[in-house]
C-alpha cells in the first residue's frame, strides 16, 4: 500500500512539473495580450512595451535583456524570469479566443488548375531502309 501512495505521489508531481513548464512564455513570439495575461506583474503597459521593443531591436538572445525594455527592471525581471523563456520559437499560452494569429481564411473555394494541354502526336518514324548491295 504505502509503495502505491509513493508511486501515486510521483505521478501527480510529474503532473505538476509538466503543467509549470508548459506554461513559459516564449518573449519573442507571444502577443502584448498573451505577455500580460501570462506573466503575474506584466499590464497592458509592459507588454505593448516588450512587443514594441521586440519590434524595433529584432528578437531576445536571453530574459535578461528584458531589463531593455523601458518599465522593465530588475524586481519586474525577478518576478517573470521563471516563466518566460527565448527559445521554443512558439507561445505557449493559446492566443485569446477571438483574436487570431493565423491568416485568415480564403473567403472563395479555390479554383483547380485547368487540365494540360495533350501534347500534339508525334508521327512515328520509320527504321531505315538496308541499304542495297
Amino acid at each position: 500500500m504505502k509503495k502505491r501512495f509513493h508511486l501515486l505521489l510521483g505521478l501527480i508531481l510529474i503532473l505538476f512539473s509538466a503543467v509549470t513548464f508548459a506554461q513559459m512564455v516564449d518573449i519573442n513570439t507571444a502577443t502584448a495580450d498573451q505577455l500580460e495575461k501570462g506573466l503575474k506583474g506584466i499590464g497592458p503597459s509592459k507588454a505593448a512595451a516588450i512587443v514594441k521593443y521586440r519590434q524595433e531591436h529584432g528578437r531576445f538572445n536571453s530574459v535578461e535583456e528584458l531589463t531593455n525594455v523601458p518599465g522593465i527592471g530588475d524586481k519586474t525581471l525577478a518576478g517573470i524570469k521563471d516563466s518566460v523563456t527565448v527559445g521554443s520559437g512558439t507561445p505557449s499560452i493559446p492566443a485569446t479566443p477571438g483574436k487570431s494569429t493565423l491568416p485568415a481564411k480564403p473567403t472563395a473555394p479555390a479554383v483547380p488548375a485547368a487540365p494540360a494541354v495533350p501534347a500534339a502526336p508525334t508521327k512515328p518514324t520509320l527504321p531505315a531502309a538496308p541499304p542495297k548491295q
